[in-house]
């Protein structure tokens, strides 16, 4: 099957849902209009068609090697991804002053998802260069930026991230990896770090790795950690990678799915490497890199679906498997109605989570264009939301494009098992979508769900304003915020913050569920009639999950501490 990447829908979604002409029309994107945009979009689809599509299975099929400490990358992914730098692709958000394009995330976003579309195992290399250069760029010593950015920016180095060691997986502060000040200005870095993705190439000239460390000074926890530049060649006085680091791949995972990008176990033995940011202030670089990097996974996931969506509407629409239900139907699988519930569930699906995304990456778009507070605000609300239903989306989506398969789609050769087995971490990495919604609870609703209300506000008076040509639609979607509303008064009442934890899942995933409704909503009202019949099934048809959810989200902890460690072991 072949991939078509979904230009349209994305045009769509800017144009019509979530407001992409605030963006463009600031100072900061004037550029980034119209026709811009359509060329950014169409190149983009076609460089995820023609190139990076066709080496997706042999991602799966032929997996990186480490070969006398070399890694060996799957067949067809130094070609793909040196078209990926050609482009331009991999500094698209990046500060034109170091050759980036200064485009805006929303733009970024959309191409990245895209890429993971097509490719997932290879698009991670440079989602993980591109949160290094944003680091970087706010974060580093002007020497820093002066000799990295522009290698990282043009793809000729990649970029990675090392937090997570064998005792320190979401307790960051509980590493044990240490830096020592060699006294002209470089640090010696020790120690061994884990679930490295992309940590070894034999494509980019170097590697290059921020790595959190405790200085001898730091204290315990995450406040006593700081960040370091490591890279895998030393660079010369000209710039040029010179000789080898004292940093090694120990191994490459094996892992579940994602088998096209080399996970590495890396060993960092008095390595050199150059302080980023301010010393035990790591955790706030690092932040700086992994809060756009939760988007980049939400994207992830979307694009997954994408994929898995596209993958099994093809073999839905060739399948034939019994009587047709339907007079005039096409004889195939996709006559029968639970096979159209599938899919229009999943269409519905990933429709309702690239719309949260973009949303997410035009309001962190306006925050950089304005400094305005409340925009700052509105995306830190999303990230965790876009972040767990745009992952949650992808591994359900995949999940069931197995299903529609039938025996078929546990059958390897068909491809269909494989979104699967690949999306499956994005759930996890970046922050578990637990911790996303804790931080969702917690950290995102300490301003008393300001900004909460803010977007709830939003939300209600669009279905007002709807009521006149959807009145059904309508007001399902206001009385769903409403819930939502009461919900998250609720919330902010509960001083424990165990209580919100307990719920927190469900609360965020109910969250997502009357976002996706407002944004169908709002593609029904353009007139569209694709788009009315798919916003009417997903507010008929999904958007009631969100009262259970909510329901969930206000029973607070007791029944969960009800049921103690023994009752909990096994039969």
């Amino acid at each position: 099957m072949a991939y078509s990447a979904p230009v349209s829908d994305y045009q769509f979604i800017l144009d019509q849902i979530v407001g992409y002409d605030q963006v463009s029309t600031t100072e900061r994107f004037s550029e980034a209009g119209g026709d811009m945009v359509a060329a950014i979009l169409g190149e983009a689809g076609k460089l995820c068609q023609d190139v990076l599509a066709p080496v997706n299975r042999n991602g799966d099929l032929e997996p990186p090697v480490l070969e006398n400490g070399v890694v060996r990358t799957s067949p067809g992914f130094a070609e793909a991804y040196a078209k990926i730098a050609e482009g331009g692709w991999v500094g698209m958000a990046a500060d034109p002053e170091f050759g980036g394009m200064g485009l805006p995330m929303s733009l970024t976003t959309a191409v990245n998802e895209m890429m993971a579309s097509a490719c997932l195992s290879l698009q991670l290399n440079p989602l993980m260069t591109q949160g290094q250069i944003e680091a970087l760029e706010h974060h580093a010593s002007d020497a820093i930026k002066e000799l990295y950015l522009p290698k990282l920016i043009s793809g000729e180095w990649n970029g990675t991230m090392n937090l997570t060691e064998p005792q320190a997986g979401s307790d960051v502060g509980a590493l044990s990896s240490k830096a020592v000040d060699n006294g002209d200005g470089t640090y010696a870095v020790s120690g061994q770090k884990i679930f490295i993705s992309w940590g070894d190439n034999d494509f980019t000239e170097n590697t290059c790795h921020l790595v959190l460390a405790r200085l001898p000074d730091g204290v315990k926890g995450t406040k006593g950690i700081s960040l370091f530049m490591v890279p895998k060649r030393i660079p010369d006085d000209q710039g040029n990678p010179g000789k080898q680091n004292s940093l090694r791949v120990v191994s490459l995972e094996h892992k579940l799915g994602l088998h096209g990008s080399p996970t590495a176990v890396m060993e960092y033995d008095n390595a050199t490497g150059w302080l980023i940011g301010k010393e035990h202030g790591g955790m706030a670089a690092m932040f700086t890199m992994m809060n756009n990097a939760r988007l980049g996974v939400g994207v992830q996931g979307v694009g997954a679906a994408e994929g898995a969506y596209q993958h099994a509407l093809a073999y839905a629409n060739d399948r034939k498997q019994g009587r047709t239900p339907v007079d005039g139907g096409s004889g195939t699988i996709i006559d029968h109605a639970d096979v159209r519930r599938m899919l229009a569930s999943m269409k519905a699906d990933v429709f309702a989570a690239r719309s949260i995304a973009l949303a997410n990456a035009v309001a962190i778009d306006m925050a950089t264009a304005t400094d305005d507070a409340a925009w700052s605000a509105r995306a830190a609300l999303l990230t965790p939301i876009g972040k767990s239903f745009g992952t949650d989306v992808g591994i359900a989506v995949a999940n069931e494009g197995i299903q529609v398969h039938g025996g078929m789609g546990f059958i390897e050769e068909t491809g269909a098992a494989q979104y699967s087995r690949d999306v499956r971490v994005t759930a996890i990495y970046e922050g578990t979508n637990g911790i996303q919604a804790m931080d969702l609870v917690g950290r995102k609703l300490m301003d008393g769900g300001e900004a909460a209300f803010a977007l709830l506000d939003e939300i209600e008076a669009h279905a007002e304003q709807a009521r006149s040509q959807r009145p059904m639609m309508a007001e399902a979607v206001w009385s769903a915020a409403e819930n939502l509303r009461e919900t998250t008064e609720w919330m902010v009442g509960q001083k424990d913050m165990n209580e919100r934890f307990a719920g927190a899942v469900s609360y965020q995933r109910g969250f997502a569920r009357v976002l996706g409704a407002h944004y169908h909503l709002a593609a029904a009202l353009t007139g569209d009639e694709t788009r009315i019949k798919l916003a009417r099934f997903y507010i008929k048809r999904l958007l009631p999950e969100h009262a259970g959810l909510l329901e969930q989200a206000r029973v607070g902890s007791g029944d969960l501490y009800d049921l103690s460690v023994d009752d909990l072991q096994a039969a």
